[in-house]
């Protein structure tokens, strides 16, 4: 198989406008990447005949086969493990965690071979494999179900980490990392899969690993990714009511980060709040707040504040919105910056 070498996809998409829901785009964008590349495989947990629990491979067996729609047994470690060799023989495997709290099982394939493997062999072995993970609370799940370890796997050399925000981004980003010849993390907002944007497959993409102005402003910077991109939205269009004008940033790469966006817009608002469903300690939150600091130092006017999960176990679902960042919280970390 000849590899592609540019982060975009392959395939030729169809010539129309759709407005799709963020589950429906990425269906249609790992079916747009199966047609284009017959290496590419889709594994997991009940991916096949049922669809995925949240049904984004719905139809993809069907289409393509069991050879190439793979249900598998329930053990994260020997899905992951399986398209390490899928890859290493020249396929480029999907593989789906169920949940985020599954993955855990299979953090040791992860973090020790899919990492490594580039590396451990000087270039010679290529990973083009991509690992979906549904995250984030806010569905009313139990426990193992809601969480975001996106930071334990950003913090390891070797791996792409990305999340999209929105349908548009659903659909191409997915192509990507499967078109990428490196190993790609893809965490998906599960609780903003149902939520509807309008989807251009004939737009040209921009790169993968780069963040976004997703509204432009000028008094304060909300930076944010995946799932609590919405609330931030949502933040910015309130303030906006009340006279004043935020920039919301969403960073969609979360390895590598892509702060240039970031530093220019803090360097013109001059205050900046970091929102995101993850605990703070040792975050990626953390990072852009010192990051920022160190960068911007002279043009802040307040400390960078952050908005996000507390630092204890996920709670039982009658409490996640006490849990969750929400548009309140994120109004009042505004409000507090403004009045620095």
């Amino acid at each position: 198989m000849a590899a592609p070498t540019m982060d975009r996809p392959t395939s030729a998409a169809p010539a129309a406008k759709q407005t799709l829901t963020i589950a429906k785009a990425i269906n249609n964008g790992l079916r747009a990447a199966m047609e284009a590349d017959p290496k590419v495989l889709v594994m997991g947990e009940d991916v096949g005949k049922l669809g995925g629990v949240f049904r984004i491979t719905d139809g993809l067996q069907k289409d393509f086969g069991e050879q190439r729609v793979l249900d598998t047994p329930l053990s994260e470690s020997g899905i992951i493990g399986t398209a390490v060799g899928l890859a290493i023989r020249g396929y480029r495997p999907v593989c789906e965690i169920q949940f985020e709290g599954f993955i855990f099982p299979g953090f040791d394939q992860i973090v020790s071979q899919v990492a490594k493997l580039h590396y451990r062999t000087q270039g010679r072995i290529k990973l083009p494999m991509v690992i979906r993970v549904p995250f984030g609370g806010g569905i009313g799940a139990v426990e193992h179900h809601s969480e975001s370890p996106e930071s334990y796997f950003a913090h390891t050399a070797g791996l792409k980490v990305v999340s999209c925000s929105n349908a548009a981004d659903a659909y191409w980003m997915i192509q990507q990392a499967i078109d990428s010849d490196d190993p790609v993390l893809f965490f998906e907002p599960k609780r903003r899969y149902y939520e509807k944007g309008e989807v251009d497959t004939t737009a040209e993409p921009g790169p993968l690993y780069a963040s976004r102005v997703l509204r432009p402003g000028t008094d304060a910077t909300l930076v944010t990714y995946g799932p609590m991109v919405r609330t931030s939205l949502d933040a910015a269009a309130a303030a906006e009511e009340e006279g004043r004008s935020l920039e919301v940033v969403d960073l969609r790469s979360l390895s590598p980060l892509d702060l240039g966006p970031v530093y220019e817009s803090v360097r013109r608002t001059g205050r900046l709040v970091v929102v995101t469903e993850a605990p703070s300690e040792a975050s990626i939150s953390s990072e852009i707040a010192a990051k920022v600091q160190q960068e911007c130092f002279y043009s802040l006017e307040a400390p960078v504040l952050r908005v996000t999960g507390f630092d204890t176990p996920y709670p039982p679902s009658k409490l996640e919105e006490e849990f969750l960042p929400d548009l309140d919280r994120v109004l009042h970390a505004v409000d507090r910056s403004l009045a620095w």
